[in-house]
């Protein structure tokens, strides 16, 4: 019943279309939602490029987002996940509740213009330095998905950009790669115990339905949707791993095993208390999944939270430690 649900709900919000670009007529419709692309250069096929049956930003980044002090913010349940970034201007947080319904947010991090992003049907939460070669990009979504994870694009080339690993796909800058930067991803009640004069972003107005998650049982479905490429041995696909670089570690191998301290440095510690925003309706009744951190010498590192599936359609060579 729920699955049968979960179908109800990602029709509803168009997540269930899945031509192909192609590379024959399909280029020029391409080329005239997104005049700028220079499909040309490519380091994928463009028929690995599918529709999520939305259109080019049918699912609205956020290019001037709007804070608040965490003192005055209300309504986030206790163990929402929010990503959050923080330095010399103070500590930024982002509250999934928002992302989940903006995918992008174009933020200036204490002088530093980043985009942070989150994909649900991958449970991807990654921020990029947009800088590259002496140009600030702003970012925008193309309402494509590759192995179900967003494809991006940005505003000045209309390049396509792959937000699982920030790789330029399409576009003048095909074969580029976005800086990851590291970010922490912690329940609400974390970040403001830390950071009590932190900053937490608002919703940019009314419209959409802010603490719901439209993608409800998501994460314990069977197998994931707008995805069909192999599956990973031995791990259930929409199981979660956490990936640093190309390795990755089970949710679960953390959570028994924490602190795991790797040979070159890395130690990912878990804790828990955070919601998944994949499971409930509310997302903050999600169940507990807890919360990770990866730091290295004391510094946090850049990683995320993936399905197992994901990992693996982009890393095919690449183990789970389990």
């Amino acid at each position: 019943m729920r699955t049968i649900y979960l179908i109800a709900i990602c029709a509803g919000l168009g997540l269930l279309g899945l031509p192909a670009i192609s590379q024959g007529q399909s280029v020029r419709g391409l080329q005239a939602e997104f005049p700028l692309l220079d499909t040309d250069r490519r380091t994928v096929d463009l028929d690995e490029i599918k529709s999520g049956g939305v259109p080019r930003d049918g699912i609205p980044a956020i290019s001037d987002p709007q804070f608040r002090p965490a003192s005055e913010i209300s309504g986030l349940g206790e163990d929402e996940p929010v990503i959050f970034l923080s330095g010399d201007c103070g500590a930024f947080a982002f509250p999934y509740r928002i992302l989940i319904w903006h995918e992008i947010v174009n933020h200036d991090q204490c002088g530093r213009p980043v985009a942070v992003t989150f994909c649900p049907l991958c449970n991807t939460s990654m921020v990029f330095d947009r800088r590259l070669g002496g140009e600030v990009l702003s970012f925008g979504t193309t309402g494509r998905l590759r192995n179900s994870d967003l494809v991006m694009y940005d505003h000045q080339s209309e390049s396509f950009w792959q937000q699982f690993t920030g790789e330029g796909i399409v576009g003048r800058h095909a074969g580029e790669t976005l800086t990851a930067v590291p970010a922490r991803i912690e329940a609400w009640r974390l970040f403001r115990e830390e950071f009590p004069d932190g900053m937490v972003l608002v919703p940019p107005g009314p419209g959409r339905s802010y603490g719901r998650n439209p993608y409800a049982g998501y994460d314990t479905a069977p197998s994931p949707f707008l995805f069909d490429g192999r599956m990973p041995d031995g791990i259930e696909p929409l199981a979660r791993v956490v990936r640093v670089g190309g390795r990755a570690w089970s949710l679960e191998h953390v959570r028994r095993n924490s602190p795991v301290v790797t040979a070159d440095g890395l130690r990912i510690e878990w804790r828990e208390g955070q919601n998944s925003a994949l499971d409930d309706g509310r997302i903050d009744r999600g169940r507990d999944i807890g919360n990770v951190r990866v730091t290295r010498n004391g510094a946090d590192e850049a990683f995320s939270v993936d399905f197992a599936f994901a990992f693996h359609a982009f890393y095919p060579a690449g183990e789970i430690v389990q």
